[in-house]
């Protein structure tokens, strides 16, 4: 199945536990966050199991708390098959995620578990990265496990003492790490580990050198290397390659002119709504990581592309889907395979 927001909101519609009722505000927060839809799909796919689980053991959402969470997760050992490691933190943190977001609606009872000296020192992180750096929902969400697992590591659930910190602590939770994670998601470890440092450098507590001895994940080359880009010549071959009198054909010559033309991300192209086209000004807005806002000017051919793609290329709405739709029409071309 196509991991978009319909699809995710069909998913959702399958719960019939206590969350039930919950997860359609919850899919309409997380698309407000800007969260991909293949992400919002995966969360998604999480909570339904978890509300299925809930509903099995009769578990109400007045007394639902992280103990549930440890005993859902627990319920993965009695089908007496191995799980690798990194599935069980994603679907921890998933969880973790829908449970932060009843609580904040009130549906369930605050955590009643005591602060530890990390966690403090954690959510101070987060929101130095919210404020300051205006990153993205779900990097702060990264950085900040990453943050909390590095000082549990060093600390463990006593006093956090930052200054007392050494190369060596570094390079021994990167080593811990390499050996349940592969290579790009090390990577994402080691940046949030630099970015958690450099934040206690801003702070005074750690020495300026800390940061810089962070070890770095080994990166193999091809010989010779691949290129970064494709050359000019190529990409306008793709784009005429494009099949006008289909549908898929009209939607992958607009999605490759947005990123041939103007090198917009693909998480950019999902985001555009219609409302985003200023047909008279020939703008164009783009919503950037941290949900900063841009407005960038619309060639002709973009424009061109675009308004072909929404007059003989775009799907109308089918009425029961329309219904659920949020009030904005999105225009959500995904990328050609």
């Amino acid at each position: 199945m196509e991991r978009t927001y319909e699809s995710a909101r069909a998913l959702a519609g399958d719960a019939a536990g206590p969350l039930s009722s919950h997860l359609g505000a919850f899919i309409a927060s997380l698309i407000e966050q800007q969260y991909a839809a293949s992400v919002i799909y995966i969360k998604v796919r999480h909570a339904v199991a978890f509300d299925r689980w809930l509903a099995k053991r009769r578990i109400a959402l007045a007394g639902l708390g992280e103990v549930h969470v440890e005993r859902f997760q627990n319920r993965i050992r009695c089908l007496h098959r191995r799980i690798r490691v990194q599935t069980r933190q994603l679907e921890r943190r998933e969880v973790v995620h829908l449970l932060r977001f009843l609580r904040a609606q009130g549906v369930c009872p605050a955590a009643r578990v005591e602060t530890t000296a990390a966690e403090g020192m954690v959510a101070r992180f987060e929101q130095h990265l919210q404020q300051q750096q205006g990153l993205a929902a779900t990097t702060i969400e990264r950085y900040r496990t990453v943050a909390q697992q590095f000082l549990e590591h060093r600390f463990g659930r006593g006093a956090v003492d930052l200054a007392v910190l050494r190369a060596v602590d570094t390079t021994a939770f990167v080593q811990l790490q390499g050996q349940c994670l592969h290579p790009p998601a090390l990577k994402c470890v080691v940046n949030a580990l630099r970015s958690f440092l450099r934040f206690a450098q801003y702070r005074g507590e750690v020495a300026a050198g800390l940061v810089a001895a962070v070890p770095r994940v080994a990166a193999w080359s091809t010989t010779p290397a691949l290129p970064k880009a494709i050359s000019s010549q190529h990409a306008q071959r793709a784009i005429d390659s494009c099949n006008l009198s289909t549908r898929v054909g009209l939607r992958d010559r607009a999605v490759l002119l947005l990123l041939a033309r103007l090198g917009l991300r693909a998480k950019e192209i999902i985001a555009l709504t219609l409302e985003d086209c200023d047909w008279d000004r020939g703008h164009l807005r783009v919503r950037s990581k941290g949900g900063r806002q841009q407005l960038l000017p619309m060639p002709v051919d973009v424009g061109a592309a675009i308004a072909a793609y929404l007059q003989r290329g775009r799907h109308t709405s089918r009425s029961a889907s329309s219904q659920a739709l949020p009030p904005r029409k999105r225009f959500e071309p995904s990328l050609p395979r």
